[in-house]
Protein backbone atom coordinates (compact mmCIF):
# COMPACT_ATOMS: atom_id res chain seq x y z
CA UNK A 1 0.00 0.00 0.00
CA UNK A 2 1.39 3.37 -0.96
CA UNK A 3 -0.33 5.63 1.55
CA UNK A 4 -0.48 5.50 5.34
CA UNK A 5 -3.76 5.17 7.19
CA UNK A 6 -4.72 6.42 10.59
CA UNK A 7 -5.91 3.12 12.04
CA UNK A 8 -8.65 4.92 13.99
CA UNK A 9 -10.55 5.84 10.81
CA UNK A 10 -13.27 3.70 9.18
CA UNK A 11 -11.24 3.90 5.97
CA UNK A 12 -8.48 1.90 7.65
CA UNK A 13 -10.87 -0.98 8.24
CA UNK A 14 -12.14 -0.98 4.66
CA UNK A 15 -8.92 -0.54 2.74
CA UNK A 16 -7.65 -4.11 3.02
CA UNK A 17 -10.96 -5.59 1.88
CA UNK A 18 -11.96 -3.41 -1.06
CA UNK A 19 -10.37 -3.32 -4.51
CA UNK A 20 -9.94 -0.04 -6.34
CA UNK A 21 -12.76 -0.91 -8.71
CA UNK A 22 -15.10 -1.73 -5.83
CA UNK A 23 -14.33 1.58 -4.16
CA UNK A 24 -14.90 3.48 -7.40
CA UNK A 25 -18.28 1.78 -7.80
CA UNK A 26 -19.27 2.68 -4.24
CA UNK A 27 -18.11 6.29 -4.57
CA UNK A 28 -20.02 6.75 -7.81
CA UNK A 29 -22.95 4.97 -6.17
CA UNK A 30 -23.28 7.64 -3.51
CA UNK A 31 -20.50 7.07 -0.93
CA UNK A 32 -18.04 9.90 -1.72
CA UNK A 33 -16.29 9.58 1.66
CA UNK A 34 -14.67 6.37 0.43
CA UNK A 35 -12.60 8.42 -2.03
CA UNK A 36 -10.23 8.92 0.90
CA UNK A 37 -9.21 5.27 0.60
CA UNK A 38 -8.16 5.76 -3.01
CA UNK A 39 -6.11 8.85 -2.15
CA UNK A 40 -4.27 7.20 0.72
CA UNK A 41 -3.72 4.01 -1.26
CA UNK A 42 -2.15 5.82 -4.22
CA UNK A 43 -0.58 8.92 -2.62
CA UNK A 44 3.01 7.77 -2.97
CA UNK A 45 2.61 6.79 -6.63
CA UNK A 46 0.83 10.07 -7.40
CA UNK A 47 3.58 12.02 -5.63
CA UNK A 48 6.37 10.26 -7.47
CA UNK A 49 4.69 10.78 -10.84
CA UNK A 50 4.29 14.52 -10.19
CA UNK A 51 7.81 14.77 -8.73
CA UNK A 52 9.24 13.24 -11.90
CA UNK A 53 8.00 16.29 -13.82
CA UNK A 54 8.19 19.14 -11.28
CA UNK A 55 10.91 19.62 -8.67
CA UNK A 56 9.29 22.26 -6.50
CA UNK A 57 7.73 20.43 -3.54
CA UNK A 58 4.99 23.01 -2.92
CA UNK A 59 3.93 22.84 -6.55
CA UNK A 60 3.98 19.04 -6.43
CA UNK A 61 1.41 19.14 -3.62
CA UNK A 62 -0.74 21.58 -5.61
CA UNK A 63 -0.57 19.24 -8.60
CA UNK A 64 -1.57 16.28 -6.45
CA UNK A 65 -4.57 18.08 -5.02
CA UNK A 66 -5.78 19.28 -8.42
CA UNK A 67 -5.26 15.85 -9.96
CA UNK A 68 -7.33 14.25 -7.22
CA UNK A 69 -10.06 16.83 -7.77
CA UNK A 70 -9.98 16.13 -11.51
CA UNK A 71 -10.25 12.40 -10.82
CA UNK A 72 -13.09 12.81 -8.33
CA UNK A 73 -15.19 15.06 -10.56
CA UNK A 74 -14.73 12.70 -13.52
CA UNK A 75 -14.87 9.45 -11.57
CA UNK A 76 -18.19 8.51 -13.16
CA UNK A 77 -16.35 8.44 -16.52
CA UNK A 78 -13.84 5.82 -15.38
CA UNK A 79 -14.29 2.53 -17.17
CA UNK A 80 -12.63 -0.62 -15.91
CA UNK A 81 -10.73 -1.37 -19.09
CA UNK A 82 -7.63 -0.07 -17.34
CA UNK A 83 -6.42 -0.16 -13.74
CA UNK A 84 -7.59 2.76 -11.66
CA UNK A 85 -3.98 3.53 -10.69
CA UNK A 86 -3.00 3.86 -14.35
CA UNK A 87 -5.96 6.13 -15.07
CA UNK A 88 -5.02 8.26 -12.05
CA UNK A 89 -1.33 8.55 -12.99
CA UNK A 90 -2.31 9.73 -16.49
CA UNK A 91 -4.36 12.53 -14.90
CA UNK A 92 -1.46 13.44 -12.58
CA UNK A 93 1.09 13.53 -15.39
CA UNK A 94 -1.20 15.63 -17.58
CA UNK A 95 -1.68 18.13 -14.75
CA UNK A 96 2.06 18.23 -14.01
CA UNK A 97 3.08 18.77 -17.64
CA UNK A 98 0.39 21.45 -18.08
CA UNK A 99 1.61 23.29 -14.98
CA UNK A 100 5.19 23.15 -16.16
CA UNK A 101 4.28 24.44 -19.62
CA UNK A 102 2.40 27.38 -18.14
CA UNK A 103 5.27 28.17 -15.80
CA UNK A 104 7.76 28.09 -18.67
CA UNK A 105 5.61 30.49 -20.68
CA UNK A 106 5.33 32.88 -17.74
CA UNK A 107 9.03 32.83 -16.91
CA UNK A 108 10.48 32.68 -20.43
CA UNK A 109 10.83 36.44 -20.74
CA UNK A 110 11.59 37.12 -17.11
CA UNK A 111 14.96 35.38 -16.81
CA UNK A 112 18.28 36.92 -17.73
CA UNK A 113 19.91 34.66 -20.35
CA UNK A 114 23.10 34.83 -18.33
CA UNK A 115 21.32 33.02 -15.52
CA UNK A 116 20.00 30.19 -17.68
CA UNK A 117 22.91 27.89 -16.92
CA UNK A 118 22.28 28.18 -13.20
CA UNK A 119 18.67 27.04 -13.24
CA UNK A 120 19.37 23.36 -12.66
CA UNK A 121 21.77 24.00 -9.78
CA UNK A 122 19.38 26.48 -8.18
CA UNK A 123 16.45 24.09 -8.40
CA UNK A 124 18.50 21.26 -6.94
CA UNK A 125 19.68 23.43 -4.05
CA UNK A 126 16.14 24.55 -3.35
CA UNK A 127 14.98 20.95 -3.25
CA UNK A 128 17.75 19.95 -0.86
CA UNK A 129 16.76 22.77 1.49
CA UNK A 130 13.32 21.19 1.95
CA UNK A 131 13.07 19.76 5.51
CA UNK A 132 11.60 16.49 4.32
CA UNK A 133 14.52 15.96 1.94
CA UNK A 134 16.99 16.76 4.74
CA UNK A 135 15.40 13.92 6.70
CA UNK A 136 16.13 11.25 4.11
CA UNK A 137 17.73 8.32 5.82
CA UNK A 138 20.67 7.50 3.57
CA UNK A 139 23.29 9.00 1.31
CA UNK A 140 22.54 6.39 -1.34
CA UNK A 141 18.98 7.62 -1.60
CA UNK A 142 20.20 11.17 -2.17
CA UNK A 143 22.66 9.99 -4.80
CA UNK A 144 19.88 8.24 -6.67
CA UNK A 145 17.59 11.26 -6.52
CA UNK A 146 20.33 13.53 -7.86
CA UNK A 147 21.03 11.10 -10.68
CA UNK A 148 17.35 10.84 -11.59
CA UNK A 149 16.89 14.61 -11.51
CA UNK A 150 19.74 14.97 -13.99
CA UNK A 151 17.98 12.82 -16.59
CA UNK A 152 16.21 14.49 -19.54
CA UNK A 153 12.50 14.73 -18.81
CA UNK A 154 11.33 12.13 -21.33
CA UNK A 155 13.68 9.55 -19.83
CA UNK A 156 13.19 10.61 -16.22
CA UNK A 157 9.44 10.00 -16.18
CA UNK A 158 9.90 6.53 -17.69
CA UNK A 159 12.64 5.69 -15.18
CA UNK A 160 10.53 6.83 -12.21
CA UNK A 161 7.44 4.92 -13.30
CA UNK A 162 9.32 1.71 -14.16
CA UNK A 163 12.34 1.41 -11.87
CA UNK A 164 11.31 3.49 -8.86
CA UNK A 165 7.54 3.03 -8.79
CA UNK A 166 7.64 -0.50 -10.19
CA UNK A 167 5.07 -0.19 -12.97
CA UNK A 168 5.15 -2.71 -15.77
CA UNK A 169 6.23 -1.65 -19.25
CA UNK A 170 2.64 -1.75 -20.49
CA UNK A 171 1.36 0.28 -17.52
CA UNK A 172 4.02 2.96 -18.00
CA UNK A 173 3.30 3.07 -21.72
CA UNK A 174 -0.41 3.50 -21.08
CA UNK A 175 0.24 6.35 -18.64
CA UNK A 176 2.49 8.16 -21.12
CA UNK A 177 0.72 7.29 -24.36
CA UNK A 178 3.74 5.32 -25.60
CA UNK A 179 4.18 1.88 -27.09
CA UNK A 180 6.03 -0.76 -25.11
CA UNK A 181 9.08 -0.62 -27.37
CA UNK A 182 9.37 3.14 -26.87
CA UNK A 183 9.17 2.66 -23.11
CA UNK A 184 11.86 -0.02 -23.21
CA UNK A 185 14.12 2.15 -25.35
CA UNK A 186 13.78 5.17 -23.09
CA UNK A 187 14.29 3.07 -19.98
CA UNK A 188 17.43 1.52 -21.43
CA UNK A 189 18.82 4.95 -22.28
CA UNK A 190 17.85 6.35 -18.87
CA UNK A 191 19.69 3.57 -17.11
CA UNK A 192 22.71 4.18 -19.30
CA UNK A 193 22.74 7.88 -18.40
CA UNK A 194 23.00 7.07 -14.70
CA UNK A 195 26.65 6.46 -14.07
CA UNK A 196 27.64 2.79 -13.65
CA UNK A 197 29.35 3.49 -10.34
CA UNK A 198 26.23 5.19 -8.96
CA UNK A 199 23.85 2.42 -9.99
CA UNK A 200 26.22 -0.17 -8.52
CA UNK A 201 26.20 1.68 -5.17
CA UNK A 202 22.45 2.15 -5.12
CA UNK A 203 21.63 -1.55 -5.01
CA UNK A 204 18.06 -2.03 -3.85
CA UNK A 205 17.45 1.53 -2.73
CA UNK A 206 15.36 2.49 -5.77
CA UNK A 207 12.05 1.68 -4.13
CA UNK A 208 12.84 3.99 -1.20
CA UNK A 209 13.66 7.10 -3.25
CA UNK A 210 11.29 10.09 -3.13
CA UNK A 211 9.49 8.84 0.00
CA UNK A 212 6.01 10.07 0.81
CA UNK A 213 5.75 10.50 4.58
CA UNK A 214 2.55 10.07 6.64
CA UNK A 215 2.18 13.77 7.64
CA UNK A 216 2.21 14.80 3.98
CA UNK A 217 -0.26 12.03 3.15
CA UNK A 218 -2.63 13.35 5.82
CA UNK A 219 -2.19 16.94 4.61
CA UNK A 220 -2.99 16.13 0.98
CA UNK A 221 -6.01 13.99 1.87
CA UNK A 222 -7.44 16.62 4.24
CA UNK A 223 -7.01 19.40 1.67
CA UNK A 224 -8.74 17.43 -1.09
CA UNK A 225 -11.60 16.40 1.18
CA UNK A 226 -12.18 20.05 2.11
CA UNK A 227 -12.35 20.95 -1.58
CA UNK A 228 -14.73 18.08 -2.28
CA UNK A 229 -17.03 19.31 0.51
CA UNK A 230 -17.38 22.61 -1.33
CA UNK A 231 -18.73 21.00 -4.51
CA UNK A 232 -21.90 19.21 -3.37
CA UNK A 233 -23.47 19.13 -6.82
CA UNK A 234 -20.82 16.89 -8.40
CA UNK A 235 -22.62 14.13 -10.34
CA UNK A 236 -21.34 10.79 -9.10
CA UNK A 237 -23.64 8.39 -10.95
CA UNK A 238 -22.19 6.61 -13.94
CA UNK A 239 -23.33 7.97 -17.27
CA UNK A 240 -24.32 11.39 -15.96
CA UNK A 241 -22.56 14.25 -17.72
CA UNK A 242 -20.91 16.63 -15.28
CA UNK A 243 -22.18 20.18 -15.36
CA UNK A 244 -19.09 21.29 -13.45
CA UNK A 245 -15.68 21.74 -15.02
CA UNK A 246 -12.47 21.77 -13.01
CA UNK A 247 -9.65 24.19 -13.68
CA UNK A 248 -6.47 23.06 -15.37
CA UNK A 249 -8.02 19.96 -16.96
CA UNK A 250 -6.08 19.99 -20.20
CA UNK A 251 -6.41 17.25 -22.78
CA UNK A 252 -7.16 14.36 -20.43
CA UNK A 253 -9.01 11.31 -21.66
CA UNK A 254 -10.79 10.53 -18.40
CA UNK A 255 -12.17 7.22 -19.57
CA UNK A 256 -10.34 4.06 -18.65
CA UNK A 257 -8.24 2.33 -21.28
CA UNK A 258 -6.07 3.79 -24.00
Amino acid sequence: MDGTFNTATPAAVLTAALSDDEIVRRVTGGEPALFEILMRRHNRRVYRAARAVVRDEAEVEDIMQQAYMNAFVHLHQFEERAQFSTWLVRIVLNEAFARRRRRQVLTAGAMDPADAGDRGLHALSATQADPEHQAYASELRRILEHAVDALPDSYKVVFVLRDIEGMTTSEAGECLGLGEEAVKTRLHRARGMIRRSVTAEIGGAESHAFPFHAPRCDRIVAAVLRRIDRIPDVPLSRGVVSQRSTRNVVGVNFRGGS
